[in-house]
This record gives C-alpha cells, structure tokens and sequence, in this order.
C-alpha cells in the first residue's frame, strides 16, 4: 500500500470516528437492572389520583 493511499485511509477514518461522536445517540442511556427495580419501587407522584376530587 502506497503512503498517499494510508494517509488518505487514516484521515478517512479520523473524519468517521469525530463525525460519528457529533452524531446523535440513537440508543438510551443504559440503567442497570438494580437501578430499574429502585425506579419501580418508588411510587411515581403523578400517578396517583384520587377518585373523589371534584371536577
């Protein structure tokens, strides 16, 4: 391989990686299995509504 081919291939390559890190993240942050159980333990304030609330 030719050194104008390789240097082309490396900044090829740097482009990709500083273009991919501008990208948006299309997946969610992870959480943990233990994190997800904390979360469901804890009541969610909005969640409850009371019935007997006039309108």
């Amino acid at each position: 391989m030719n050194r104008r081919k390789k240097l082309n291939q490396i900044l090829k390559k740097n482009a990709q990686k500083a273009n991919a890190k501008l990208a948006p993240k299309s997946k969610d942050k992870y959480i943990s299995k233990a994190d997800r159980l904390k979360l469901e333990a804890q009541p969610a304030p909005d969640a409850t509504i009371s019935p007997d609330t006039p309108n």
